[in-house]
């Protein structure tokens, strides 16, 4: 067997095409500090002398014995590819956090292979993408994505009967099928997710495997195999493309924009299997033609599964509703985009006994996603005509006769640079159009901002991005205020508009404006320094993750950094509290270099900075206040392992690791005791269960380092731990038993319930990611930058008091705070006058309540200032 430190390394003679995908692959990712990935190593090639091997041939073991590396899965690919090579290809188009290659295997019949690129461009001339003339006698396009969650193992397995099917001439079926079908085939989507629980599973597997749930091979170890490399969940980040693998893989799906998209998936063990159509809530914006061919793929895959005596469901759990996953961001997209679940998952290994006594093999699991894939092919090649139309109408009627009562979406250019580059950056990784307002307009529209319909006044330079494109349906999903909720039973986010995501100033207008004007380049402001040799002082506004990201470049080249407290004024330019402040004199030590480094810092953080020739402010303190303080470099740690919730940690990992380039300790909790915590200034507490992470005496040592000068930050579930105990000010507030009673009285059988609706009557308590208003208090540290509101996306209710005398009240949801999502009628009273975050002085040191996540799954930018803030700012 080939390592894999040798299948990286293998640059030997390929049959497979290179690709300039590279090129572009994080273009326009502004707020990661690593934007491009090393260079890729070719596709691996294969001797092809000798047969083509089946799976079991080729791996030396049949297929659903044991999981295998995704090295391997990638040797198999480029064995049956160097079999194929007249109708078959690899694409490597990127690789992971972890440096494992991200391939596709393209496949299509002999006559249409070497029309590939033919087909590619025909697929987005059809969806008005780009010019020339389009063809619905071409093939339609296939996608088929495996393995996004890296411990629902049994994708990759399948994967590779797929591959042998597709290359087999023996296989008249597939053959006849690929004559209207070309297939886009990507094996693992989270190879680094799938390694760590394929290498694990084979490590602690019994010999003969042992189906008992209480085995150890059933209980995979924190953090499990699900996520990536920063522990996110990548079938939650198609729409956002926060993470590398993401951003990689859309450059390539945007280039073959196909027909259909289907996402291969495991739930629990105890599970039969589901495939569309889908649960309700569909998306509004889910056309009726996507809904009924749900029903066609679906009744192909019934056809095969009644054959088949196999157990199935449909039309429940999962829906299409919010534009994050693998079927609902491609059906935004013009396809039919569908989710498949086998019941296994990590819990399943090779065998398991399921309550219903019956024993789940990996092998049933391989032959359900199989015969699902070979449904899904058939239905493509049967219905290429229809699929091919309908795609063509999608992008027709988006261009020409847009859903929706809003037709233009406009980015106020007077909002801060920063954030407005970011967002456009992101429009056009998007394929999304937009333009520029060439002049002043007074008209009316929807303000994010106040959440009514106002006078408005569109100012010369401001984005506008009309519903007017091709890609309206997507526009029209990602800003529109408030998504229509046929039914509140979704898994995932309700809400989630870019402008407040953003934190830009807004508008949404009933009429249609075409953009012209000066291009992106020369209206959204770039990092630069003034001209100036040798100024007295640098200043830098703080506005965004860019400016974050500045300041902890500067600390780590060891320049010495200041923040105004107050606003202030000088050389006729106005300057908020938190604004930073770099002199010359504190600097000296690093002599001719401190104008380079300050300069060269600003450029590549993307921060706009000011030189100053005099100290003096005619407005506010002087830059030589004591009002005026250092920013102390400090040494951060967050605490990770079982009891954490990976994907919160993994949040505050990528956060520092990719967007700031900033260092970070990582401390297990199985040792966290025995750290010497005098090394640490900062230690942040993700969400989590910390019972028994911190027990009474570590609780009291916690307390001891915080009076010492440290600086805590307790995120969401850390809160509510801290909540209530002695020292710390955050209090839950307490059940009314008075009220309680006169309720009782009032209606003595309230505690009855119907079982049927009970899960609906649950939804009540739920806030189902939406979008709050929360009052801050922008005097304190932890709200520079911000104005007197910040858009926060709350996923679980808070109830907190505010907090006493010694605390600081940042930010707090007030009456009438509920913006848009769902929300339960239980969740908003919980919602009403609550403290959401803040700051209290223990001993020398602070600790920072967030019980809002403003770092969640790292697309709601307008967060990540606070917790910036937290970091760098407060306690200064």
């Amino acid at each position: 067997m080939l390592s894999y430190a040798s299948y990286l390394g293998n640059n030997a003679k390929h049959l497979l095409r290179s690709t300039t995908l590279l090129a572009g692959l994080l273009a326009g990712t502004a707020g990661h500090a690593q934007t491009t990935p090393p260079s890729l190593p070719p596709p691996m090639a294969t001797d092809a002398t000798g047969p083509l091997l089946t799976p079991d041939q080729f791996l030396g073991y049949k297929l659903g014995d044991q999981f295998t590396p995704h090295a391997e899965v990638l040797r198999y690919a480029a064995h049956v590819v160097a079999h194929t090579p007249s109708r078959m290809k690899v694409v490597r188009y990127g690789q992971t956090y972890e440096h494992r290659p991200l391939e596709v295997i393209e496949v299509a019949s002999a006559d249409n292979f070497g029309r590939l690129e033919e087909i590619q461009h025909n697929a987005r001339r059809l969806a008005s993408l780009e010019s020339g003339a389009a063809s619905r006698q071409l093939p339609a396009v296939a996608w088929l994505s495996y393995n996004v969650h890296g411990n629902e193992a049994v994708s990759s397995e399948a994967v590779m009967q797929v591959l042998y099917d597709l290359a087999n001439p023996q296989d008249a079926q597939v053959q006849n099928w690929l004559k209207n079908t070309v297939v886009v085939i990507d094996p693992c989507v989270n190879p680094d997710g799938h390694d760590r629980y394929a290498n694990w599973y084979n490590r602690v597997r019994n010999q003969n495997p042992n189906a008992g749930p209480d085995s150890w091979e059933h209980h995979e170890p924190w953090p499990g195999g699900r996520y990536n490399h920063y522990y996110f969940d990548l079938n939650r980040d198609w729409a956002w493309q926060t993470q590398q693998e993401s951003r990689q893989r859309i450059v390539l799906y945007n280039q073959w924009l196909p027909q259909v998209h289907a996402d291969f998936h495991e739930m629990g063990p105890n599970n039969s299997y589901y495939f569309s159509p889908a649960a309700k809530p569909f998306h509004a914006d889910i056309t009726p033609w996507q809904r009924q061919f749900q029903n066609v793929i679906g009744d192909y895959n019934r056809a095969t599964f009644d054959k088949n005596n196999w157990l199935y469901f449909t039309r429940e759990v999962y829906d299409l509703f919010a534009p994050t996953y693998g079927d609902t961001w491609p059906s935004f997209n013009g396809a039919i985009g569908m989710t498949y679940e086998q019941g296994g998952g990590g819990p399943a290994g090779v065998r398991y006994a399921r309550t219903d006594g019956d024993t789940l093999t990996l092998a049933q699991r391989i032959a359900h996603h199989h015969a699902a894939s070979r449904a899904t092919l058939q239905a493509t090649a049967e219905r290429h005509d229809d699929l091919l139309r309908e795609f063509q109408a999608y992008f027709t009627n988006a261009k020409t006769k847009p859903g929706g009562t809003y037709k233009t979406f406009v980015l106020a250019s007077g909002s801060d640079p920063g954030q407005l580059r970011m967002l456009t950056q992101y429009l056009e990784r998007q394929q999304i159009s937009y333009g520029f307002a060439p002049k002043k307009v007074k008209t009316k529209g929807f303000s994010y901002a106040s959440g009514k319909t106002e006078e408005v006044e569109i100012m010369p330079h401001d984005v506008l991005i009309s519903m007017y494109q091709p890609k309206s349906t997507l526009v029209k999903v990602l800003f529109e205020p408030r998504p229509q909720l046929e039914d509140s039973l979704t898994y995932d986010i309700t809400s989630w508009a870019l402008p407040y995501s953003f934190g830009v100033k807004a508008y949404a207008l009933a009429q249609r404006l075409d953009g012209s004007g000066p291009t992106p380049s020369t209206t959204v402001v770039k990092g630069s320094a003034a001209a100036d040799d040798k100024p007295y002082a640098y200043l830098a506004r703080w506005n965004n993750l860019q400016d974050i990201r500045f300041l902890s470049q500067l600390l780590q080249q060891k320049v010495k950094v200041r923040f105004a407290q107050q606003a202030f004024e000088a050389e006729g330019q106005k300057y908020a509290a938190g604004t930073l402040i770099m002199t010359r004199t504190g600097n000296e030590a690093l002599g001719a270099k401190f104008d380079q480094l300050v300069r060269a810092q600003a450029d590549s953080a993307g921060t706009v900075v000011q030189a100053v020739k005099s100290g003096f402010s005619t407005t506010g303190h002087d830059l030589g206040s004591g009002s005026v303080h250092f920013v102390k470099r400090p040494n951060v740690a967050v605490v990770a392992g079982p009891g954490i919730d990976a994907t919160a940690f993994g949040e505050v990992w990528h956060f520092f690791e990719q967007q700031l380039g900033y260092p970070i300790t990582v401390l297990g909790t199985e040792y966290l005791s025995r750290v010497a915590m005098q090394k640490i200034d900062v230690l942040i507490l993700p969400d989590g269960d910390y019972t028994d992470v911190y027990p009474d005496r570590a609780l009291e040592s916690l307390r001891a380092w915080v009076r010492g000068g440290g600086k805590l930050i307790a995120m969401e579930g850390a809160t509510q731990f801290l909540a209530n105990k002695r020292d710390f000010l955050l209090k839950t507030k307490s059940a009314d038993s008075v009220a309680l009673k006169k309720a009782a009285l009032a209606n003595p059988y309230l505690p009855l319930r119907r079982y049927g609706t009970a899960e609906r009557e649950n939804t009540e308590d739920k806030a189902l990611g939406s979008i709050y208003r929360v009052q801050l208090d922008n005097t304190h540290p932890l709200a520079f930058g911000y104005g007197d509101t910040y858009s926060a996306l709350i996923r679980t209710p808070i109830s907190y008091r505010f907090l006493g005398k010694g605390g600081w009240n940042v930010g707090v949801i007030k009456k009438n705070g509920y913006y848009a999502g769902f929300s339960g009628s239980k969740a908003r009273k919980q919602l009403t006058d609550t403290f959401v975050l803040g700051e209290q002085d223990l001993g020398r040191g602070q600790v920072i309540y967030l019980a809002d996540n403003p770092l969640f799954r790292a697309f709601w930018q307008s967060g990540k200032l606070l917790f910036g803030n937290a970091v760098f700012l407060v306690g200064q």
